[in-house]
Order: C-alpha cells, then structure tokens, then sequence
C-alpha cells in the first residue's frame, strides 16, 4: 500500500497526465468545458422531461413510439410542419389526355368528352365471307 494515498482509477491518471503538459489556462478552460457540458446536458435532460410532464398534463397526443427523450426531428417542427393537402378522389393519368384518341370506355360511360363512337372493325366488312356459328357452340 502506499503511504496514505487513494488509488486513482487508470483513466483519471491518463487524464492528469495527458493535462500535465499543458499550461494551466489550458487546463483550467477544458476542465471550466467539461463541467459546462454536464451541466447543459442537465438542463436539456430536464426541460424535455417538463414539456413532457406538460404535455402529457394538457391531454396534448404524445406519439406512441416516442416515449419519454425518443421524439423525432418532426415533432418538433412547429409551424415548419408541411401542411396536410386533400388528396384528389383519382390521380390523373396519360388517358385522360388523349381526346379524341381515346378509346371508349367499356363500361357504357361516355367516355373521355370528344371521344368518338366505336369504329367499325375489319369482321363487319367481311358479309357473305363471315364465318358461321357452329351448332352447339354455345354462341349465337
């Protein structure tokens, strides 16, 4: 044992040796830079729990996956938040800019406004030469 001295832990001597070297502004301005930084970490850690507290008080929605200190970037956008648009009943789509190319609707609609009638295919030219249901076939 030594004569009447505490045993340091390995960091805290890594930490006097590496602050050792330096000048004692030095040392005094990162030692005055770490505490700061706890004590900021405090405040933080603090006022988040009291805005939660309030939050929670005031029947305000708190995000289920977002438990206490685990909120995301979004929930905290204010007035930044994109606004929710009404969403079109139907998305338009190339068809609806065919005009009179469109082809007719096939559910007896009238289709696309300046459609034309069905055109005639080349089986209703053919006459005499249309071949003939068969019997039994099921068709007429």
């Amino acid at each position: 044992m030594s004569a009447g001295m505490p045993l340091a832990s390995v960091k805290s001597q890594m930490f006097e040796s590496v602050l050792g070297f330096l000048p004692d502004w030095v040392q005094i301005t990162v030692l005055a830079l770490i505490v700061l930084a706890v004590v900021a970490s405090w405040v933080v850690k603090i006022k988040r729990k009291i805005a939660y507290r309030r939050a929670v008080r005031n029947g305000r929605p708190v995000h289920a996956a977002a438990r206490y200190g685990q909120g995301s970037g979004a929930d905290h956008l204010g007035a930044y938040a994109p606004q929710a648009a009404p969403r079109p009943a139907r998305q338009p789509s190339g068809a609806d800019h065919l005009g009179p190319y469109a082809p007719p609707r096939q559910d007896g609609g009238a289709g696309h406004p300046g459609a034309r009638a069905p055109q005639p295919s080349g089986a209703d030219f053919l006459g005499a030469y249309a071949p003939r249901p068969r019997q039994g076939d099921g068709r007429a």
